[in-house]
């Protein structure tokens, strides 16, 4: 529970009205009691704000909120998030180390880290300081998990993988898998090694059922603030830049690299050896053939993916055939089909 101005202070917001009003949570406005926090932006939403039994409200400069109070703010949105975060607490994952947990002789297990049921942890695993482990995790012989993660239960973490700090890995995500490579000759197919391990960096989210491939002779390499939806796979020895966000049924075959502040839009598919450069987005379902570079600050759509303008050009010539083969018809009528 905070007051309105301790929230402003921490989201950086300018406050209209009473700074001591109490807030305990957030809401939509139509689900809101007096104390929950609700935000608007844009005016066409400004009765439901008024309407809510909400006493705050996180809006932009300019827009008339009569009987509110009212956390001005340049980005709402983002205001409001960084305000759930201050007044909504987590869920615990785990708490205490479970009778039924098992722990390997040299695995380390810092103070103030919890285990979940059945959870297995492998030898000289670590897992660090206030990170949760929920119930029927496999965490393999020395991977490493750093402090204040939270992993959901049945997570698996081959041996060797290494996690960062303040990561958060849901439900099913298996991580260190082998990658799908493979050498043909002599008319059969050859396991290619798969040596590598995975590196994730800090304050990164995995979404339920994503996976992510171990290195070849390379290692997969996931920067900080990297946000993975559910049933994301990313290939082995792919490299994903800080603070890119990639949606669900996203596939990224092995050796891509997506540099930082990408955005993949839902069921992207992205083929071995491309690269799309720093703030390159990827509309959904875009498909990127084999070695193909995306510029940076660049948006394709479609598949093959093509830049947006050239896109929407051939699909409107695209969404014209039935009309234009009419018309060629009747032309070919009239001249006897020559």
């Amino acid at each position: 529970m905070k007051t309105v101005a301790e929230v402003a202070g921490v989201v950086g917001a300018r406050v209209e009205g009473d700074g001591e009003v109490e807030l305990r949570g957030v809401a939509a406005p139509e689900r809101a009691g007096a104390h929950d926090l609700i935000y608007l932006e844009t005016a066409k939403h400004v009765e439901r704000a008024l309407a809510s039994a909400a006493l705050c409200v996180v809006a932009p400069e300019g827009m008339a909120l009569a009987g509110k109070i009212v956390l001005r703010s340049v980005v709402p949105k983002v205001a409001f998030a960084k305000a759930a975060a201050l007044l909504l607490e987590k869920a615990p994952i785990a708490s205490g180390i479970h009778a039924t947990a098992i722990i390997a002789p040299l695995a380390l297990i810092a103070p103030g880290a919890s285990i979940g049921a059945y959870a297995v942890i492998g030898e000289d695993a670590h897992v660090g300081a206030g990170t949760q482990i929920g119930a029927h995790c496999v965490i393999g012989a020395g991977a490493w998990l750093g402090e204040n993660c939270r992993v959901h239960p049945r997570v698996t973490l081959y041996g060797g993988v290494r996690i960062g700090n303040q990561v958060e890995i849901h439900a099913g995500a298996v991580i260190g898998a082998d990658g799908f490579g493979y050498a043909f000759g002599e008319g059969r197919y050859w396991k290619f090694p798969q040596a590598g391990i995975v590196e994730i960096g800090d304050d990164v989210e995995i979404g339920a059922n994503t996976t992510i491939d171990r290195g070849s002779l390379d290692d997969t390499r996931i920067a900080e603030g990297v946000k993975l939806d559910n049933l994301v796979h990313v290939g082995h020895n792919v490299r994903i830049g800080a603070h890119t966000v990639v949606a669900a049924q996203t596939g990224i075959s092995g050796s891509s690299v997506l540099g930082h502040h990408v955005v993949c839009g839902g069921q992207v598919g992205i083929a071995d050896h491309c690269e799309l450069e720093d703030g390159a987005i990827a509309g959904a379902q875009a498909g990127i053939p084999t070695g193909k570079t995306i510029r940076a600050g660049q948006t394709v759509w479609g598949t093959p993916a093509r830049e947006i303008g050239k896109f929407k050009e051939v699909y409107v010539w695209y969404a014209r055939l039935p009309e234009l083969a009419a018309r060629i018809e009747k032309l070919e009528g009239k001249s006897g089909g020559r």
